[in-house]
């Protein structure tokens, strides 16, 4: 069994051709998705990058595996106590080590554990190759380590390799040669100058004004082009919306050389694809501009694609709806290696379902955010009801409730509109942080021990700063706002 997981960093699957995308940002990807399944309602259970990837390596949730933000004691995993073993519950649980006992030899291509210090990343795998420059390496530089490993081994049975590529994550980056695909395509629609105007006169980091922080950063936007620091007009929004997309299109590109080379190797027939993602993008959504800061549905939804030979094969070119968790594919995997799946994993296989063409997931989701803001969502039917402990200075409502098939885009809170909705996403909220906490890490819900900390990692100590920057772009009201609500953080 040969398996090869594409790891696009940052990819919103809405971005993408076979995922209805209007620009042509993926032919690669999409030409994948018709020999395979494409699955349209997977998310992260945690974000953003560090929680994300933590989280597919356990198999756990981060309530349970103690990595929900990208600092503080919540950055690293628990790693064991008085009953801990020789080989840590860490490196006997973790996926690589899984897919050892399956008998693959278990490879990584990616700089994910330097960038993060996640060095528990390397748990149970064999080999790990790190392009050395902290996730602003290109797809190109990624792909060299590949293409040699593949051409060395590839033709080898029995291999797990995972490619990370960055080139959609901000800063966009992608290199002159790549010039400017989409000038003349259109725009998504819904980021209308109306909507633009509004967000300029809001608050928070990475929101129109400051869209690289909480300044705005014209260093970034010397040094990378094609990421705009503000957002004043709509040229900025075209910016921002063809730097990200021409970064999805550089990914796709060596997408479709790594396939090309398992062809050339002739094991293109016997090799299972999946590509997938850590996290999406906000690109405007609740005023948050070239970043992943929410539990929002942009934040943790993610594309999933899955080419498995001799399982996938009548339903390829179809897509699934049903709801899953990221975590729930590693756990599938396993299965349908004839592997047990462990019992500590919140993962849950499918694979019975998959095998005979099923529809078939989970009720709902609930995915969660601690590294700029702390929050918790519940996704269901169609509907997500965002529940925020600490807003990331963004002033969010505490409770916000979207209907994503009338309103996808986030535009309009409808908490206090559809009451019975806000209801039952909170009851679903609470539910399942009843069940998760009798094995919370730490013995404490992570998120409260971050507010406990002094809040998200990105945002702590920056309040007194911005409030001062709110005053001198003129936003007294929004600075008065955050002054008031965070008193205590500002010892007043």
């Amino acid at each position: 069994m040969r398996i090869l997981y594409i790891d696009i960093d940052t990819l919103r699957p809405d971005h993408l051709g076979c995922y209805g995308y209007h620009r042509q940002t993926s032919p690669n990807i999409d030409a994948l998705a018709r020999s395979g399944v494409r699955f349209d309602n997977v998310h992260a259970s945690d974000t953003p990058c560090l929680p994300s990837r933590t989280a597919l390596l356990t198999g756990r949730f981060g309530i349970h595996n103690g990595v929900v933000n990208h600092g503080g004691t919540d950055a690293d995993p628990v790693l064991g106590g008085a009953d801990r073993q020789f080989w840590s519950r860490l490196q006997v649980d973790s996926f690589p080590t899984r897919l050892k006992r399956a008998g693959l030899t278990t490879v990584s291509v990616s700089s994910f554990a330097q960038r993060h210090s996640a060095f528990h990343w390397y748990a149970g795998f064999d080999e790990a190759y790190n392009v050395g420059k902290y996730g602003l390496e290109t797809a190109d530089e990624v792909f060299a380590i590949a293409q040699d490993w593949l051409r060395r081994k590839g033709k080898q049975d029995n291999w797990f390799l995972h490619v990370h590529m960055w080139d959609p994550h901000t800063p966009y980056r992608a290199a002159p040669e790549y010039g400017e695909p989409f000038a003349e395509s259109d725009l998504p629609s819904w980021l209308t100058e109306e909507v633009r105007a509004s967000h300029w006169q809001g608050c928070g980091p990475h929101s129109a004004r400051e869209c690289n922080g909480f300044t705005a950063n014209t260093q970034v936007a010397a040094q990378f082009p094609r990421q705009p620091h503000q957002i004043p007009d709509m040229r900025a929004v075209r910016q921002m919306f063809d730097g990200y997309d021409t970064g999805v299109l550089v990914s796709d590109d060596y997408v479709g050389r790594l396939m090309s080379l398992l062809a050339e190797l002739d094991v293109d027939d016997e090799t299972v694809v999946m590509l997938s993602s850590d996290h999406g993008e906000t690109l405007g959504e609740l005023n948050v501009y070239c970043d992943h800061q929410t539990a929002d549905q942009w934040t943790t939804r993610i594309p999933m694609i899955l080419r498995w030979p001799g399982v996938t094969d009548a339903l390829a070119g179809t897509s699934m709806s049903a709801f899953h968790y990221q975590v729930d594919f590693s756990a599938t995997m396993l299965e349908l290696l004839e592997q047990k799946v462990p019992s500590a994993w919140d993962g849950m296989s499918f694979a019975s379902a998959l095998r005979t063409g099923q529809d078939v997931g989970r009720d709902h989701l609930i995915v969660s955010q601690g590294a700029w803001t702390c929050q918790r969502a519940a996704r269901w039917d169609d509907y997500i009801c965002i529940q925020t402990l600490h807003d990331g200075y963004h002033l969010f409502d505490d409770v916000m409730l979207f209907d994503l098939t009338a309103d996808p885009h986030e535009t309009r809170n409808i908490a206090d509109e559809v009451p019975e909705a806000t209801t039952r996403g909170l009851s679903l909220l609470g539910a399942w942080h009843g069940e998760m906490m009798a094995d919370a890490a730490r013995g404490r819900d992570p998120l409260l021990n971050v507010i406990a900390e002094g809040g998200p990692y990105h945002v702590r100590g920056q309040l007194p700063t911005y409030l001062a920057r709110l005053r001198e772009t003129h936003r007294e009201a929004w600075a008065d706002a955050l002054a008031e609500k965070y008193a205590a953080e500002l010892g007043a």
